[in-house]
């Protein structure tokens, strides 16, 4: 929990602000699947004390119908204690065992922690990547307007044709329409965030944060840092509770013992008076239990090596996809940062190139063609970059996942 603790102060106290920050500790506090992780990890804290603890003791009690006759007077009631007692150490092999199963299920609670911080990054960069392509959609759509009051002046004037006005209205038409369909784009992912933070649907999603690119990291130990993945603690835990269960399983095939007392009420005889008469009788009792049915012993002891081998097979094949998409995400990261410095210079050409097509077609010596084919190559390299830097936050979100950067 202490992400969460150094994301508390992020609560404005003046007035509430929702920075990506607020929704990520919002997530963490209200997402479903996450409460039932950790209510599974609470229950698995509770194996530990029933275990380990020693079997209830046995009483039985017995009032004879027909009174048996001792020397020192008639038995009239017996009662019997008994407390069995596991082989030495099985009690703390049990408990062993279960609290490296909890543990194992508090490591599954912190990766399923890491995987919604991720989800909710992944889905804020969507929705504000998506929000920034309306806005510049929205902005274009003023631009084409100077760009149809250029060309109805140039008409007017005798220096252009009637088409070139209709060009623009026909790419008004389009922009307009790829506005509406990208609000609409928009709802579904606004829904899906509000019920990730376990929310009402209608809630406003506020974006405040401008992303940025973030810094391709050069990774040298990235074997150690996987080491410390939550999903690989988690396994490595479960093998050491498989290795304790074995050691469970070969206590278990030890005898038990069991230690107790009988007591006897008798009564005083009246026909004489024997030495002792009368005296209730105690006699302590020792059992010992005799584990001759190996098979279940056996079995059980196999089972917990068969696991053993499992989970260790199973934590080679998670080391070796998060090896992989770690690498694939440091691609990724570099990819981006090389297409948004292509992107930059070739808007910087564009406009330039732009600006020089408007004022030839106002000295009447430019194609107005041009400027709406330059205008559009802006609009696409515009939304080129914003989709790159989204791809790059993503991809800075699943690093920080893969080497379990968010409790840092």
């Amino acid at each position: 929990m202490k992400f969460l603790l150094l994301l508390l102060p992020l609560w404005g106290i003046g007035g509430y602000s929702q920075t990506l920050d607020d929704y990520l500790v919002i997530a963490v506090e209200n997402n479903p699947k996450l409460k039932s992780e950790y209510a599974q990890f609470e229950a698995a804290m509770r194996k530990s004390p029933q275990v380990s603890s020693l079997p209830d003791p046995t009483l039985a009690m017995s009032g004879l119908g027909r009174m048996i006759e001792t020397r020192a007077g008639t038995q009239e009631a017996r009662f019997n204690l008994m407390q069995m007692f596991p082989w030495f150490g099985t009690l703390e092999a049990r408990e062993n065992a279960a609290n490296l199963m909890a543990e194992a299920k508090f490591q599954s609670y912190l990766n399923s922690q890491n995987q919604l911080l991720f989800e909710v990054k992944s889905l804020y960069a969507e929705i504000y990547a998506l929000s920034e392509v309306i806005e510049i959609k929205e902005k274009n759509l003023i631009i084409l307007e100077s760009y149809r009051e250029l060309a109805l002046s140039r008409f007017k004037s005798g220096g252009g044709a009637m088409v070139n006005v209709v060009k623009v209205d026909i790419d008004k038409d389009g922009a307009f329409t790829e506005i509406e369909l990208l609000k609409d784009q928009l709802k579904p992912l606004q829904v899906k965030f509000n019920l990730m933070l376990n929310r009402k649907v209608a809630s406003a999603v506020v974006i405040n944060d401008t992303l940025t690119l973030p810094s391709s990291p050069e990774l040298t130990n990235y074997e150690e840092l996987l080491q410390k993945h939550p999903m690989l603690i988690g396994l490595e835990k479960q093998k050491e509770s498989y290795l304790a269960q074995e050691i469970v399983a070969e206590k278990e095939g030890l005898p038990n013992i069991g230690l107790g007392v009988d007591y006897s009420i008798i009564s005083r005889r009246t026909d004489a008076n024997p030495e002792g008469n009368g005296r209730d009788a105690i006699m302590p009792m020792v059992s010992v239990s005799l584990p001759i049915f190996r098979k279940k012993y056996k079995a059980a002891r196999e089972e917990a090596k068969f696991m053993y081998i499992s989970v260790e097979n199973e934590m080679q094949d998670v080391k070796n996809e998060l090896q992989s998409t770690l690498e694939m995400t440091l691609y990724e990261l570099r990819k981006s940062s090389r297409l948004i410095e292509l992107y930059n210079k070739q808007l910087k050409s564009s406009e330039q190139a732009n600006k020089l097509y408007i004022s030839s077609f106002s000295n009447a010596t430019g194609d107005f063609e041009e400027v709406l084919r330059m205008n559009q190559d802006i609009l696409l390299l515009q939304t080129q970059k914003i989709e790159a830097l989204k791809e790059a936050f993503i991809a800075k979100a699943k690093l920080d996942y893969l080497i379990n950067e968010n409790y840092k």
